[in-house]
C-alpha cells in the first residue's frame, strides 16, 4: 500500500469514528499518524530524494523580503509578475506555460522585494504529482505567498490549494500555537494548562504521545482553542506560519455586484492583471503585510538619507541588527546611537545602545568609539 493510500485509510477511519471519551485517545493516535506519513511525503527517504528543490526551482534569494504566487494554471500569475517586475515570464492561455521558478524584483517604498513566479499547481500536488512538491517547497520559504484565484471560480480553488499547503506543513494567516513541548527521561507524561481545553482533552494529548513513542514530557497549554492538529504541529516541529494573500484576478470579467461579495473574502484583494485594476491596493496590501522597518542613516552633520532606506523585518529591527545589515563590523566599533522617530522617547533625539527597537521610518546616527 502507498503512502496515498495510507493517509487515505486514515483520514476515512477518522470520518467514519464519532469524538467522544471512549474514542479520543484512539482519534489522537490516528492524526499522530497522519502527520507522520504526510512528513513521509514532505521528505521521502532513499536515494531519489524529492524533498529538494530540484533543476529550476533553487533560486539566489536577492531584497529584503521574498513573495511566492502560488496557484492553478493559468490563473494570471505570470501576466502580473512580468507587469510588476518587468521581468519576463512566458504567458499564454494554456496550462503548465510556466515550468521553473521565475524571480523577479519591484521596489516598494525604497525595499527591493523578490517576487517568485511558481509554475502552476495542481490538485494532489502535496502527495507528489505534477512539480507540486518543488513548487510548495520553494513556497515553504517565502515571506509571502499571494494565492492567485481565478475570479470565476474562486472559493472552490481556494479551499483545494489551501489543502495542497497545509499537507506540506504550511500554516497560512496563523500564529505558532501557545504550547510549550519538552522531553524528558523519566517522570511520565506531564500535562499542565493555564486555560481551559474545549478542543482537546489528556486523552487525546496522550493518544498523540504514545503514537510518537513518547512516553516522558511535559506539555503546557497558554492558549484557548487549541487542537489536537495544533499539539501535532508543535511536536513534529517542521511546521512554518507564512502569511498569505488571495488575489482575485480577471475582475474586469465580472460585475460591480459580484466583486463587492469578493471584498468580504478575508484577505483578499481583486485585481485585473491584463487591464492593471487596483494593482496600487494590491502593493500596499503587501507592503503592510510584509510589516518591514525602515531605517533612514543620519551622518553626522548632513541631513538624513531618505533615498537608501536600511529595511529591516519586524522582530529582527534592533540597533544592532540596523548596525549588521550595513556592515558586521559596525556594531563592534559603536559608542552609541541617536534615533529620531516613533521609537524615540523625545522629538529631539534619544541617545540609545544596541538593544533599542526601531519603528518604521526611524532615522539612526551612530557614533563610533
Amino acid at each position: 500500500m502507498t503512502t496515498v493510500q495510507k493517509i487515505k485509510e486514515i483520514e476515512d477511519e477518522m470520518a467514519k469514528t464519532q469524538k467522544n471519551k471512549a474514542t479520543s485517545y484512539h482519534l489522537g493516535q490516528l492524526k499522530a499518524k497522519l502527520a507522520k506519513l504526510r512528513r513521509e511525503l514532505i521528505s521521502p527517504s532513499g536515494g531519489g530524494g524529492g524533498g529538494g528543490a530540484g533543476i529550476g526551482f533553487d533560486v539566489a534569494r536577492t531584497g529584503v523580503a521574498s513573495v511566492g504566487f502560488v496557484g492553478f494554471p493559468s490563473v494570471g500569475k505570470s501576466t502580473l509578475m512580468s507587469k510588476l517586475t518587468g521581468t519576463h515570464s512566458e504567458i499564454s492561455e494554456i496550462d503548465f506555460t510556466t515550468l521553473t521558478t521565475v524571480p523577479g524584483t519591484v521596489k516598494v517604498h525604497g525595499a527591493p522585494i523578490q517576487i517568485l513566479d511558481l509554475p502552476g499547481i495542481i490538485e494532489g500536488a502535496n502527495d507528489g504529482r505534477g512539480r507540486g512538491r518543488q513548487v510548495i517547497a520553494v513556497a515553504r520559504t517565502c515571506n509571502l505567498i499571494f494565492i492567485v484565484l481565478d475570479v470565476l471560480k474562486p472559493l472552490g480553488d481556494k479551499k483545494i490549494i489551501e489543502g495542497e499547503l497545509e499537507g506540506f506543513g504550511i500554516r497560512l494567516n496563523k500564529k505558532p500555537p501557545s504550547i510549550n513541548f519538552r522531553k524528558k527521561e523519566k517522570g511520565g507524561i506531564a500535562i499542565t494548562h493555564t486555560v481551559p481545553l474545549t478542543n482537546i482533552d489528556e486523552d487525546d494529548i496522550r493518544g498523540i504521545c504514545n503514537e510518537f513513542k513518547i512516553n516522558n514530557c511535559d506539555i503546557a497549554i497558554r492558549e484557548a482553542g487549541v487542537t489536537a492538529d495544533d499539539l501535532v504541529d508543535v511536536i513534529e516541529g517542521n511546521r512554518v506560519y507564512i502569511p498569505a494573500l488571495y488575489i482575485l484576478n480577471k475582475i474586469d470579467a465580472i460585475s460591480i455586484e459580484e466583486l463587492d461579495l469578493l471584498y468580504k473574502i478575508p484577505m483578499s484583494v481583486p485585481i485585473s492583471s491584463k487591464e492593471w485594476l487596483n494593482i496600487d491596493e494590491l502593493i500596499e496590501k503587501m507592503w503592510e503585510t510584509l510589516d518591514l522597518v525602515r531605517v533612514y542613516t543620519k551622518p553626522r552633520g548632513l541631513a538624513p538619507d531618505y533615498t537608501q532606506p536600511v529595511v529591516l523585518r519586524r522582530g529582527k529591527c534592533s540597533v544592532e541588527d540596523f548596525c549588521s545589515s550595513i556592515h558586521k563590523e559596525i556594531a563592534k566599533q559603536m559608542k552609541y546611537a541617536i534615533v529620531w522617530g516613533a521609537s524615540s522617547k523625545h522629538a529631539r533625539g534619544q541617545k540609545v545602545g544596541l538593544d533599542h527597537i526601531l519603528e518604521d521610518e526611524d532615522v539612526v546616527h551612530i557614533s563610533k568609539k
